[in-house]
């Protein structure tokens, strides 16, 4: 039995998540915002580097560069199965950049704390369910025989 079994789940929970269309759908959920996120700067430079810059990273064309790449084939990777612990991971990273830049809770007061602090731990559960599909990914590549 794997840990993909879900053996503690009622029968019609393991029969939808048996479905084939079920973990595709689950992984493009899943880094849909920096899918989004990745075509929309793409598509819009000139503010990503804006951003970039408000956020007081330096170079800011360079920070906007990372950014596109990272959320455009980091996405693909998990969505697609082919290298999602190097695509995960790369996510992770931005938004731990991301986090420590734009959340700084620590630095904040009343309802931006909040807000900041609120955001902050988003993030995390984000980081964490990224590093799930990378261990899920890894128990299904063990089942099938083969690894990315």
């Amino acid at each position: 039995m794997t840990a993909l079994s879900g053996s503690s789940s009622p029968i019609w929970i393991r029969g939808i998540l048996a479905q084939p269309w079920v973990a595709p759908l689950v992984r493009l959920a899943l880094v849909s915002a920096y899918l989004i996120g990745g075509v929309n700067k793409a598509l819009n430079f000139d503010s990503a580097i804006a951003e970039q810059a408000h956020f007081g990273l330096h170079p800011p064309a360079l920070w906007a560069a990372l950014a596109v790449a990272v959320e455009i084939v980091g996405s693909l990777c998990v969505v697609f199965r082919r290298y999602t612990w190097l695509g995960a991971g790369g996510l992770a990273v931005l938004t731990v950049v991301a986090m420590v830049v734009a959340n700084d809770f620590w630095n904040q007061t009343g309802t931006a704390r909040f807000m900041a602090l609120n955001s902050f731990f988003e993030h995390v559960g984000l980081i964490a369910a990224l590093v799930l599909a990378t261990m899920l990914g890894d128990v299904k590549h063990a089942a099938d025989g083969d690894r990315d």
